[in-house]
């Protein structure tokens, strides 16, 4: 049997012919021609005001961090169950961040539980789109109107998924919050290598962004010729990344209903494979909210117990396939713990313990997800 890896990149096959056009013009710095292409892409697909590329996800997080003004003191309310970016964003600027609990059904925050941790110190909720199914994002931001708090959805994986409303209609993750982060890292559905966007939904921002952009500086309007000279008028950083990743993310961007459809056809073909499987074994399937569309950025089975995903992932590892647990609980890790007591959130921890995810990327096979869901059974 062929090994069947966790993950493997999808290409396009026009990544080159873009790279390479970058290439001959000679310009190879950010802001040209693909970078406006696929912010415009967003913008006029997925109905967001304004969008800048990132280097990263987690530069994208921190750029969100300076534009709510964050300062020491502030209290941002996240979910535990999350990549170290989504926190470190805003304690780098001085921010205490207080974890919810997942849900009991899936990794996703405990959205009743995020009232009782408001303080008149909070000044946002970090929600994060997990495998890009989505938060309850109407009743997150009837709580956040009603205490005057910002919402930035980390929307890392959620590229294409979408909150269904009771009449049918849907509106994109990453439309809701008054900003939003993607990843384009290597592992996610459209990719760059590395790379990540920043989404403003809140026009007020926006004229502040293109100046945190730019390094702090009003270089944006010099290159309009807008004024003679750029001076340093803001905080902010190196956050844009080089035309290159731009004319990669490009490539991605051109076929990106089709490998949506793809991995979610994949993705089904999981869950009917394992269905009956999971009754029997007692490990449970993800569970898809009636006012969720995602886009199968992930399959996962939630085990009943640690030893039960030890077991699964060592059966599958000597069948030469490469499973994955996934985050440990940051209400855990050392660095929280020396400097915040010990807090107890029973589901994050489940999901840290049990959370188990199978290969996923648009080359697997049928064939090999059938070798896959007889070996976890």
């Amino acid at each position: 049997m062929h090994p069947i890896p966790f993950n493997k990149p999808f290409l396009t096959g026009n990544e080159s012919i873009y790279i390479n056009e970058v290439i001959s013009s000679g310009r190879l710095s950010g802001n040209g021609k693909y970078t406006h292409l696929c912010q415009d892409f967003f913008c006029n697909t997925f109905g967001f005001k304004k969008c800048f590329l990132t280097t990263s996800c987690t530069d994208a997080l921190e750029m969100a961090a300076i534009l709510i003004d964050i300062k020491p003191g502030d209290e941002i309310i996240l979910p535990s169950y999350t990549f170290v970016s989504s926190a470190n964003a805003f304690i780098l600027r001085g921010a205490k961040v207080v974890f919810a609990d997942s849900n009991k059904l899936n990794p996703n925050i405990d959205t009743h539980q995020i009232e009782s941790l408001i303080t008149s110190k909070t000044k946002a909720i970090v929600v994060v789109h997990y495998a890009g199914i989505a938060c309850d994002m109407e009743l997150i931001m009837n709580i956040a109107s009603a205490h005057n708090l910002y919402v930035i959805e980390d929307a890392a994986q959620a590229i294409d998924s979408y909150y269904i409303y009771a009449d049918g209609s849907r509106k994109a993750l990453g439309s809701f919050g008054h900003l939003a982060t993607f990843s384009f890292h290597e592992t996610k559905n459209i990719s760059s290598g590395e790379g990540g966007m920043l989404v403003i939904n809140e026009d007020s921002f926006i004229a502040r962004a293109e100046t945190v952009y730019e390094k702090g500086t009003n270089r944006a309007q010099f290159l309009r010729n807008e004024i003679d000279k750029y001076q340093w008028m803001d905080v902010g950083s190196s956050f844009m990344p080089a035309e290159i990743v731009a004319a990669f993310l490009w490539s991605q961007l051109q076929e990106i209903q089709q490998i949506h459809n793809h991995r979610l056809f994949l993705w089904n073909l999981y869950y009917s494979a394992l269905e009956n499987s999971s009754i029997q074994s007692d490990f449970n399937l993800p569970f898809i909210p009636q006012y969720a569309a995602h886009n199968a950025h992930i399959f996962y089975i939630v085990c009943s117990d640690l030893h039960q995903r030890i077991e699964i992932s060592h059966r599958l590892k000597q069948s030469h396939i490469n499973s994955c647990s996934h985050y440990q609980s940051l209400h855990n890790s050392p660095f929280f713990l020396a400097h915040h007591p010990k807090v107890s959130l029973p589901y994050t921890e489940k999901f840290t313990n049990c959370l188990l995810r199978l290969p996923l990327y648009h080359s697997l096979q049928a064939s090999d997800i059938d070798i896959i869901a007889d070996c976890i059974s």
